[in-house]
């Protein structure tokens, strides 16, 4: 079976057309060994540089948004001016490079685990994932 199969299935899922330039979409997206991290912006500039290909910027938006709707992308909202959005959507944590604007996972095992103290009256929690911002140390040292 044609590895195109798959994204074209995924993207039926998710309601859209599997048009030629969704496909390298998934291609960039899910054919990779590692999961990352991107913008949409990040992404756009993938396309055109990775695949010499162009696609319109609400393509990009309107798949990606599809995409996390459904469960197949992870949305981590930085400030209310940028999201970064991560093909792996597992509960897990990040560190957020100021610096770089870099955001890198972080290993469960490098948290102690969280205590959360209060439960708000009809709600359950679902996840727990910290957003660790670091940034250069510009202390000099003497």
């Amino acid at each position: 079976m044609p590895k195109n199969c798959n994204f074209i299935e995924k993207l039926r899922e998710v309601g859209l057309r599997p048009t030629k330039q969704r496909i390298k979409m998934c291609e960039l997206l899910y054919s990779r060994e590692k999961t990352f991290h991107f913008t949409i912006n990040d992404l756009v500039k993938m396309i055109s540089e990775q695949m010499n290909e162009k696609i319109s910027l609400a393509t990009v938006y309107n798949t990606v948004h599809a995409f996390e709707k459904k469960g197949y992308l992870k949305e981590i909202s930085i400030d209310s001016h940028k999201s970064y959005f991560d093909t792996n959507t597992s509960a897990h944590h990040h560190f957020f490079d100021e610096d770089t604007h870099e955001l890198i996972d972080c290993e469960e095992s490098d948290i102690d685990k969280i205590n959360i103290r209060k439960n708000i009256t009809g709600k359950k929690i679902n996840s727990v994932e910290v957003l660790v911002r670091i940034a250069s140390d510009n202390q000099n040292q003497k």
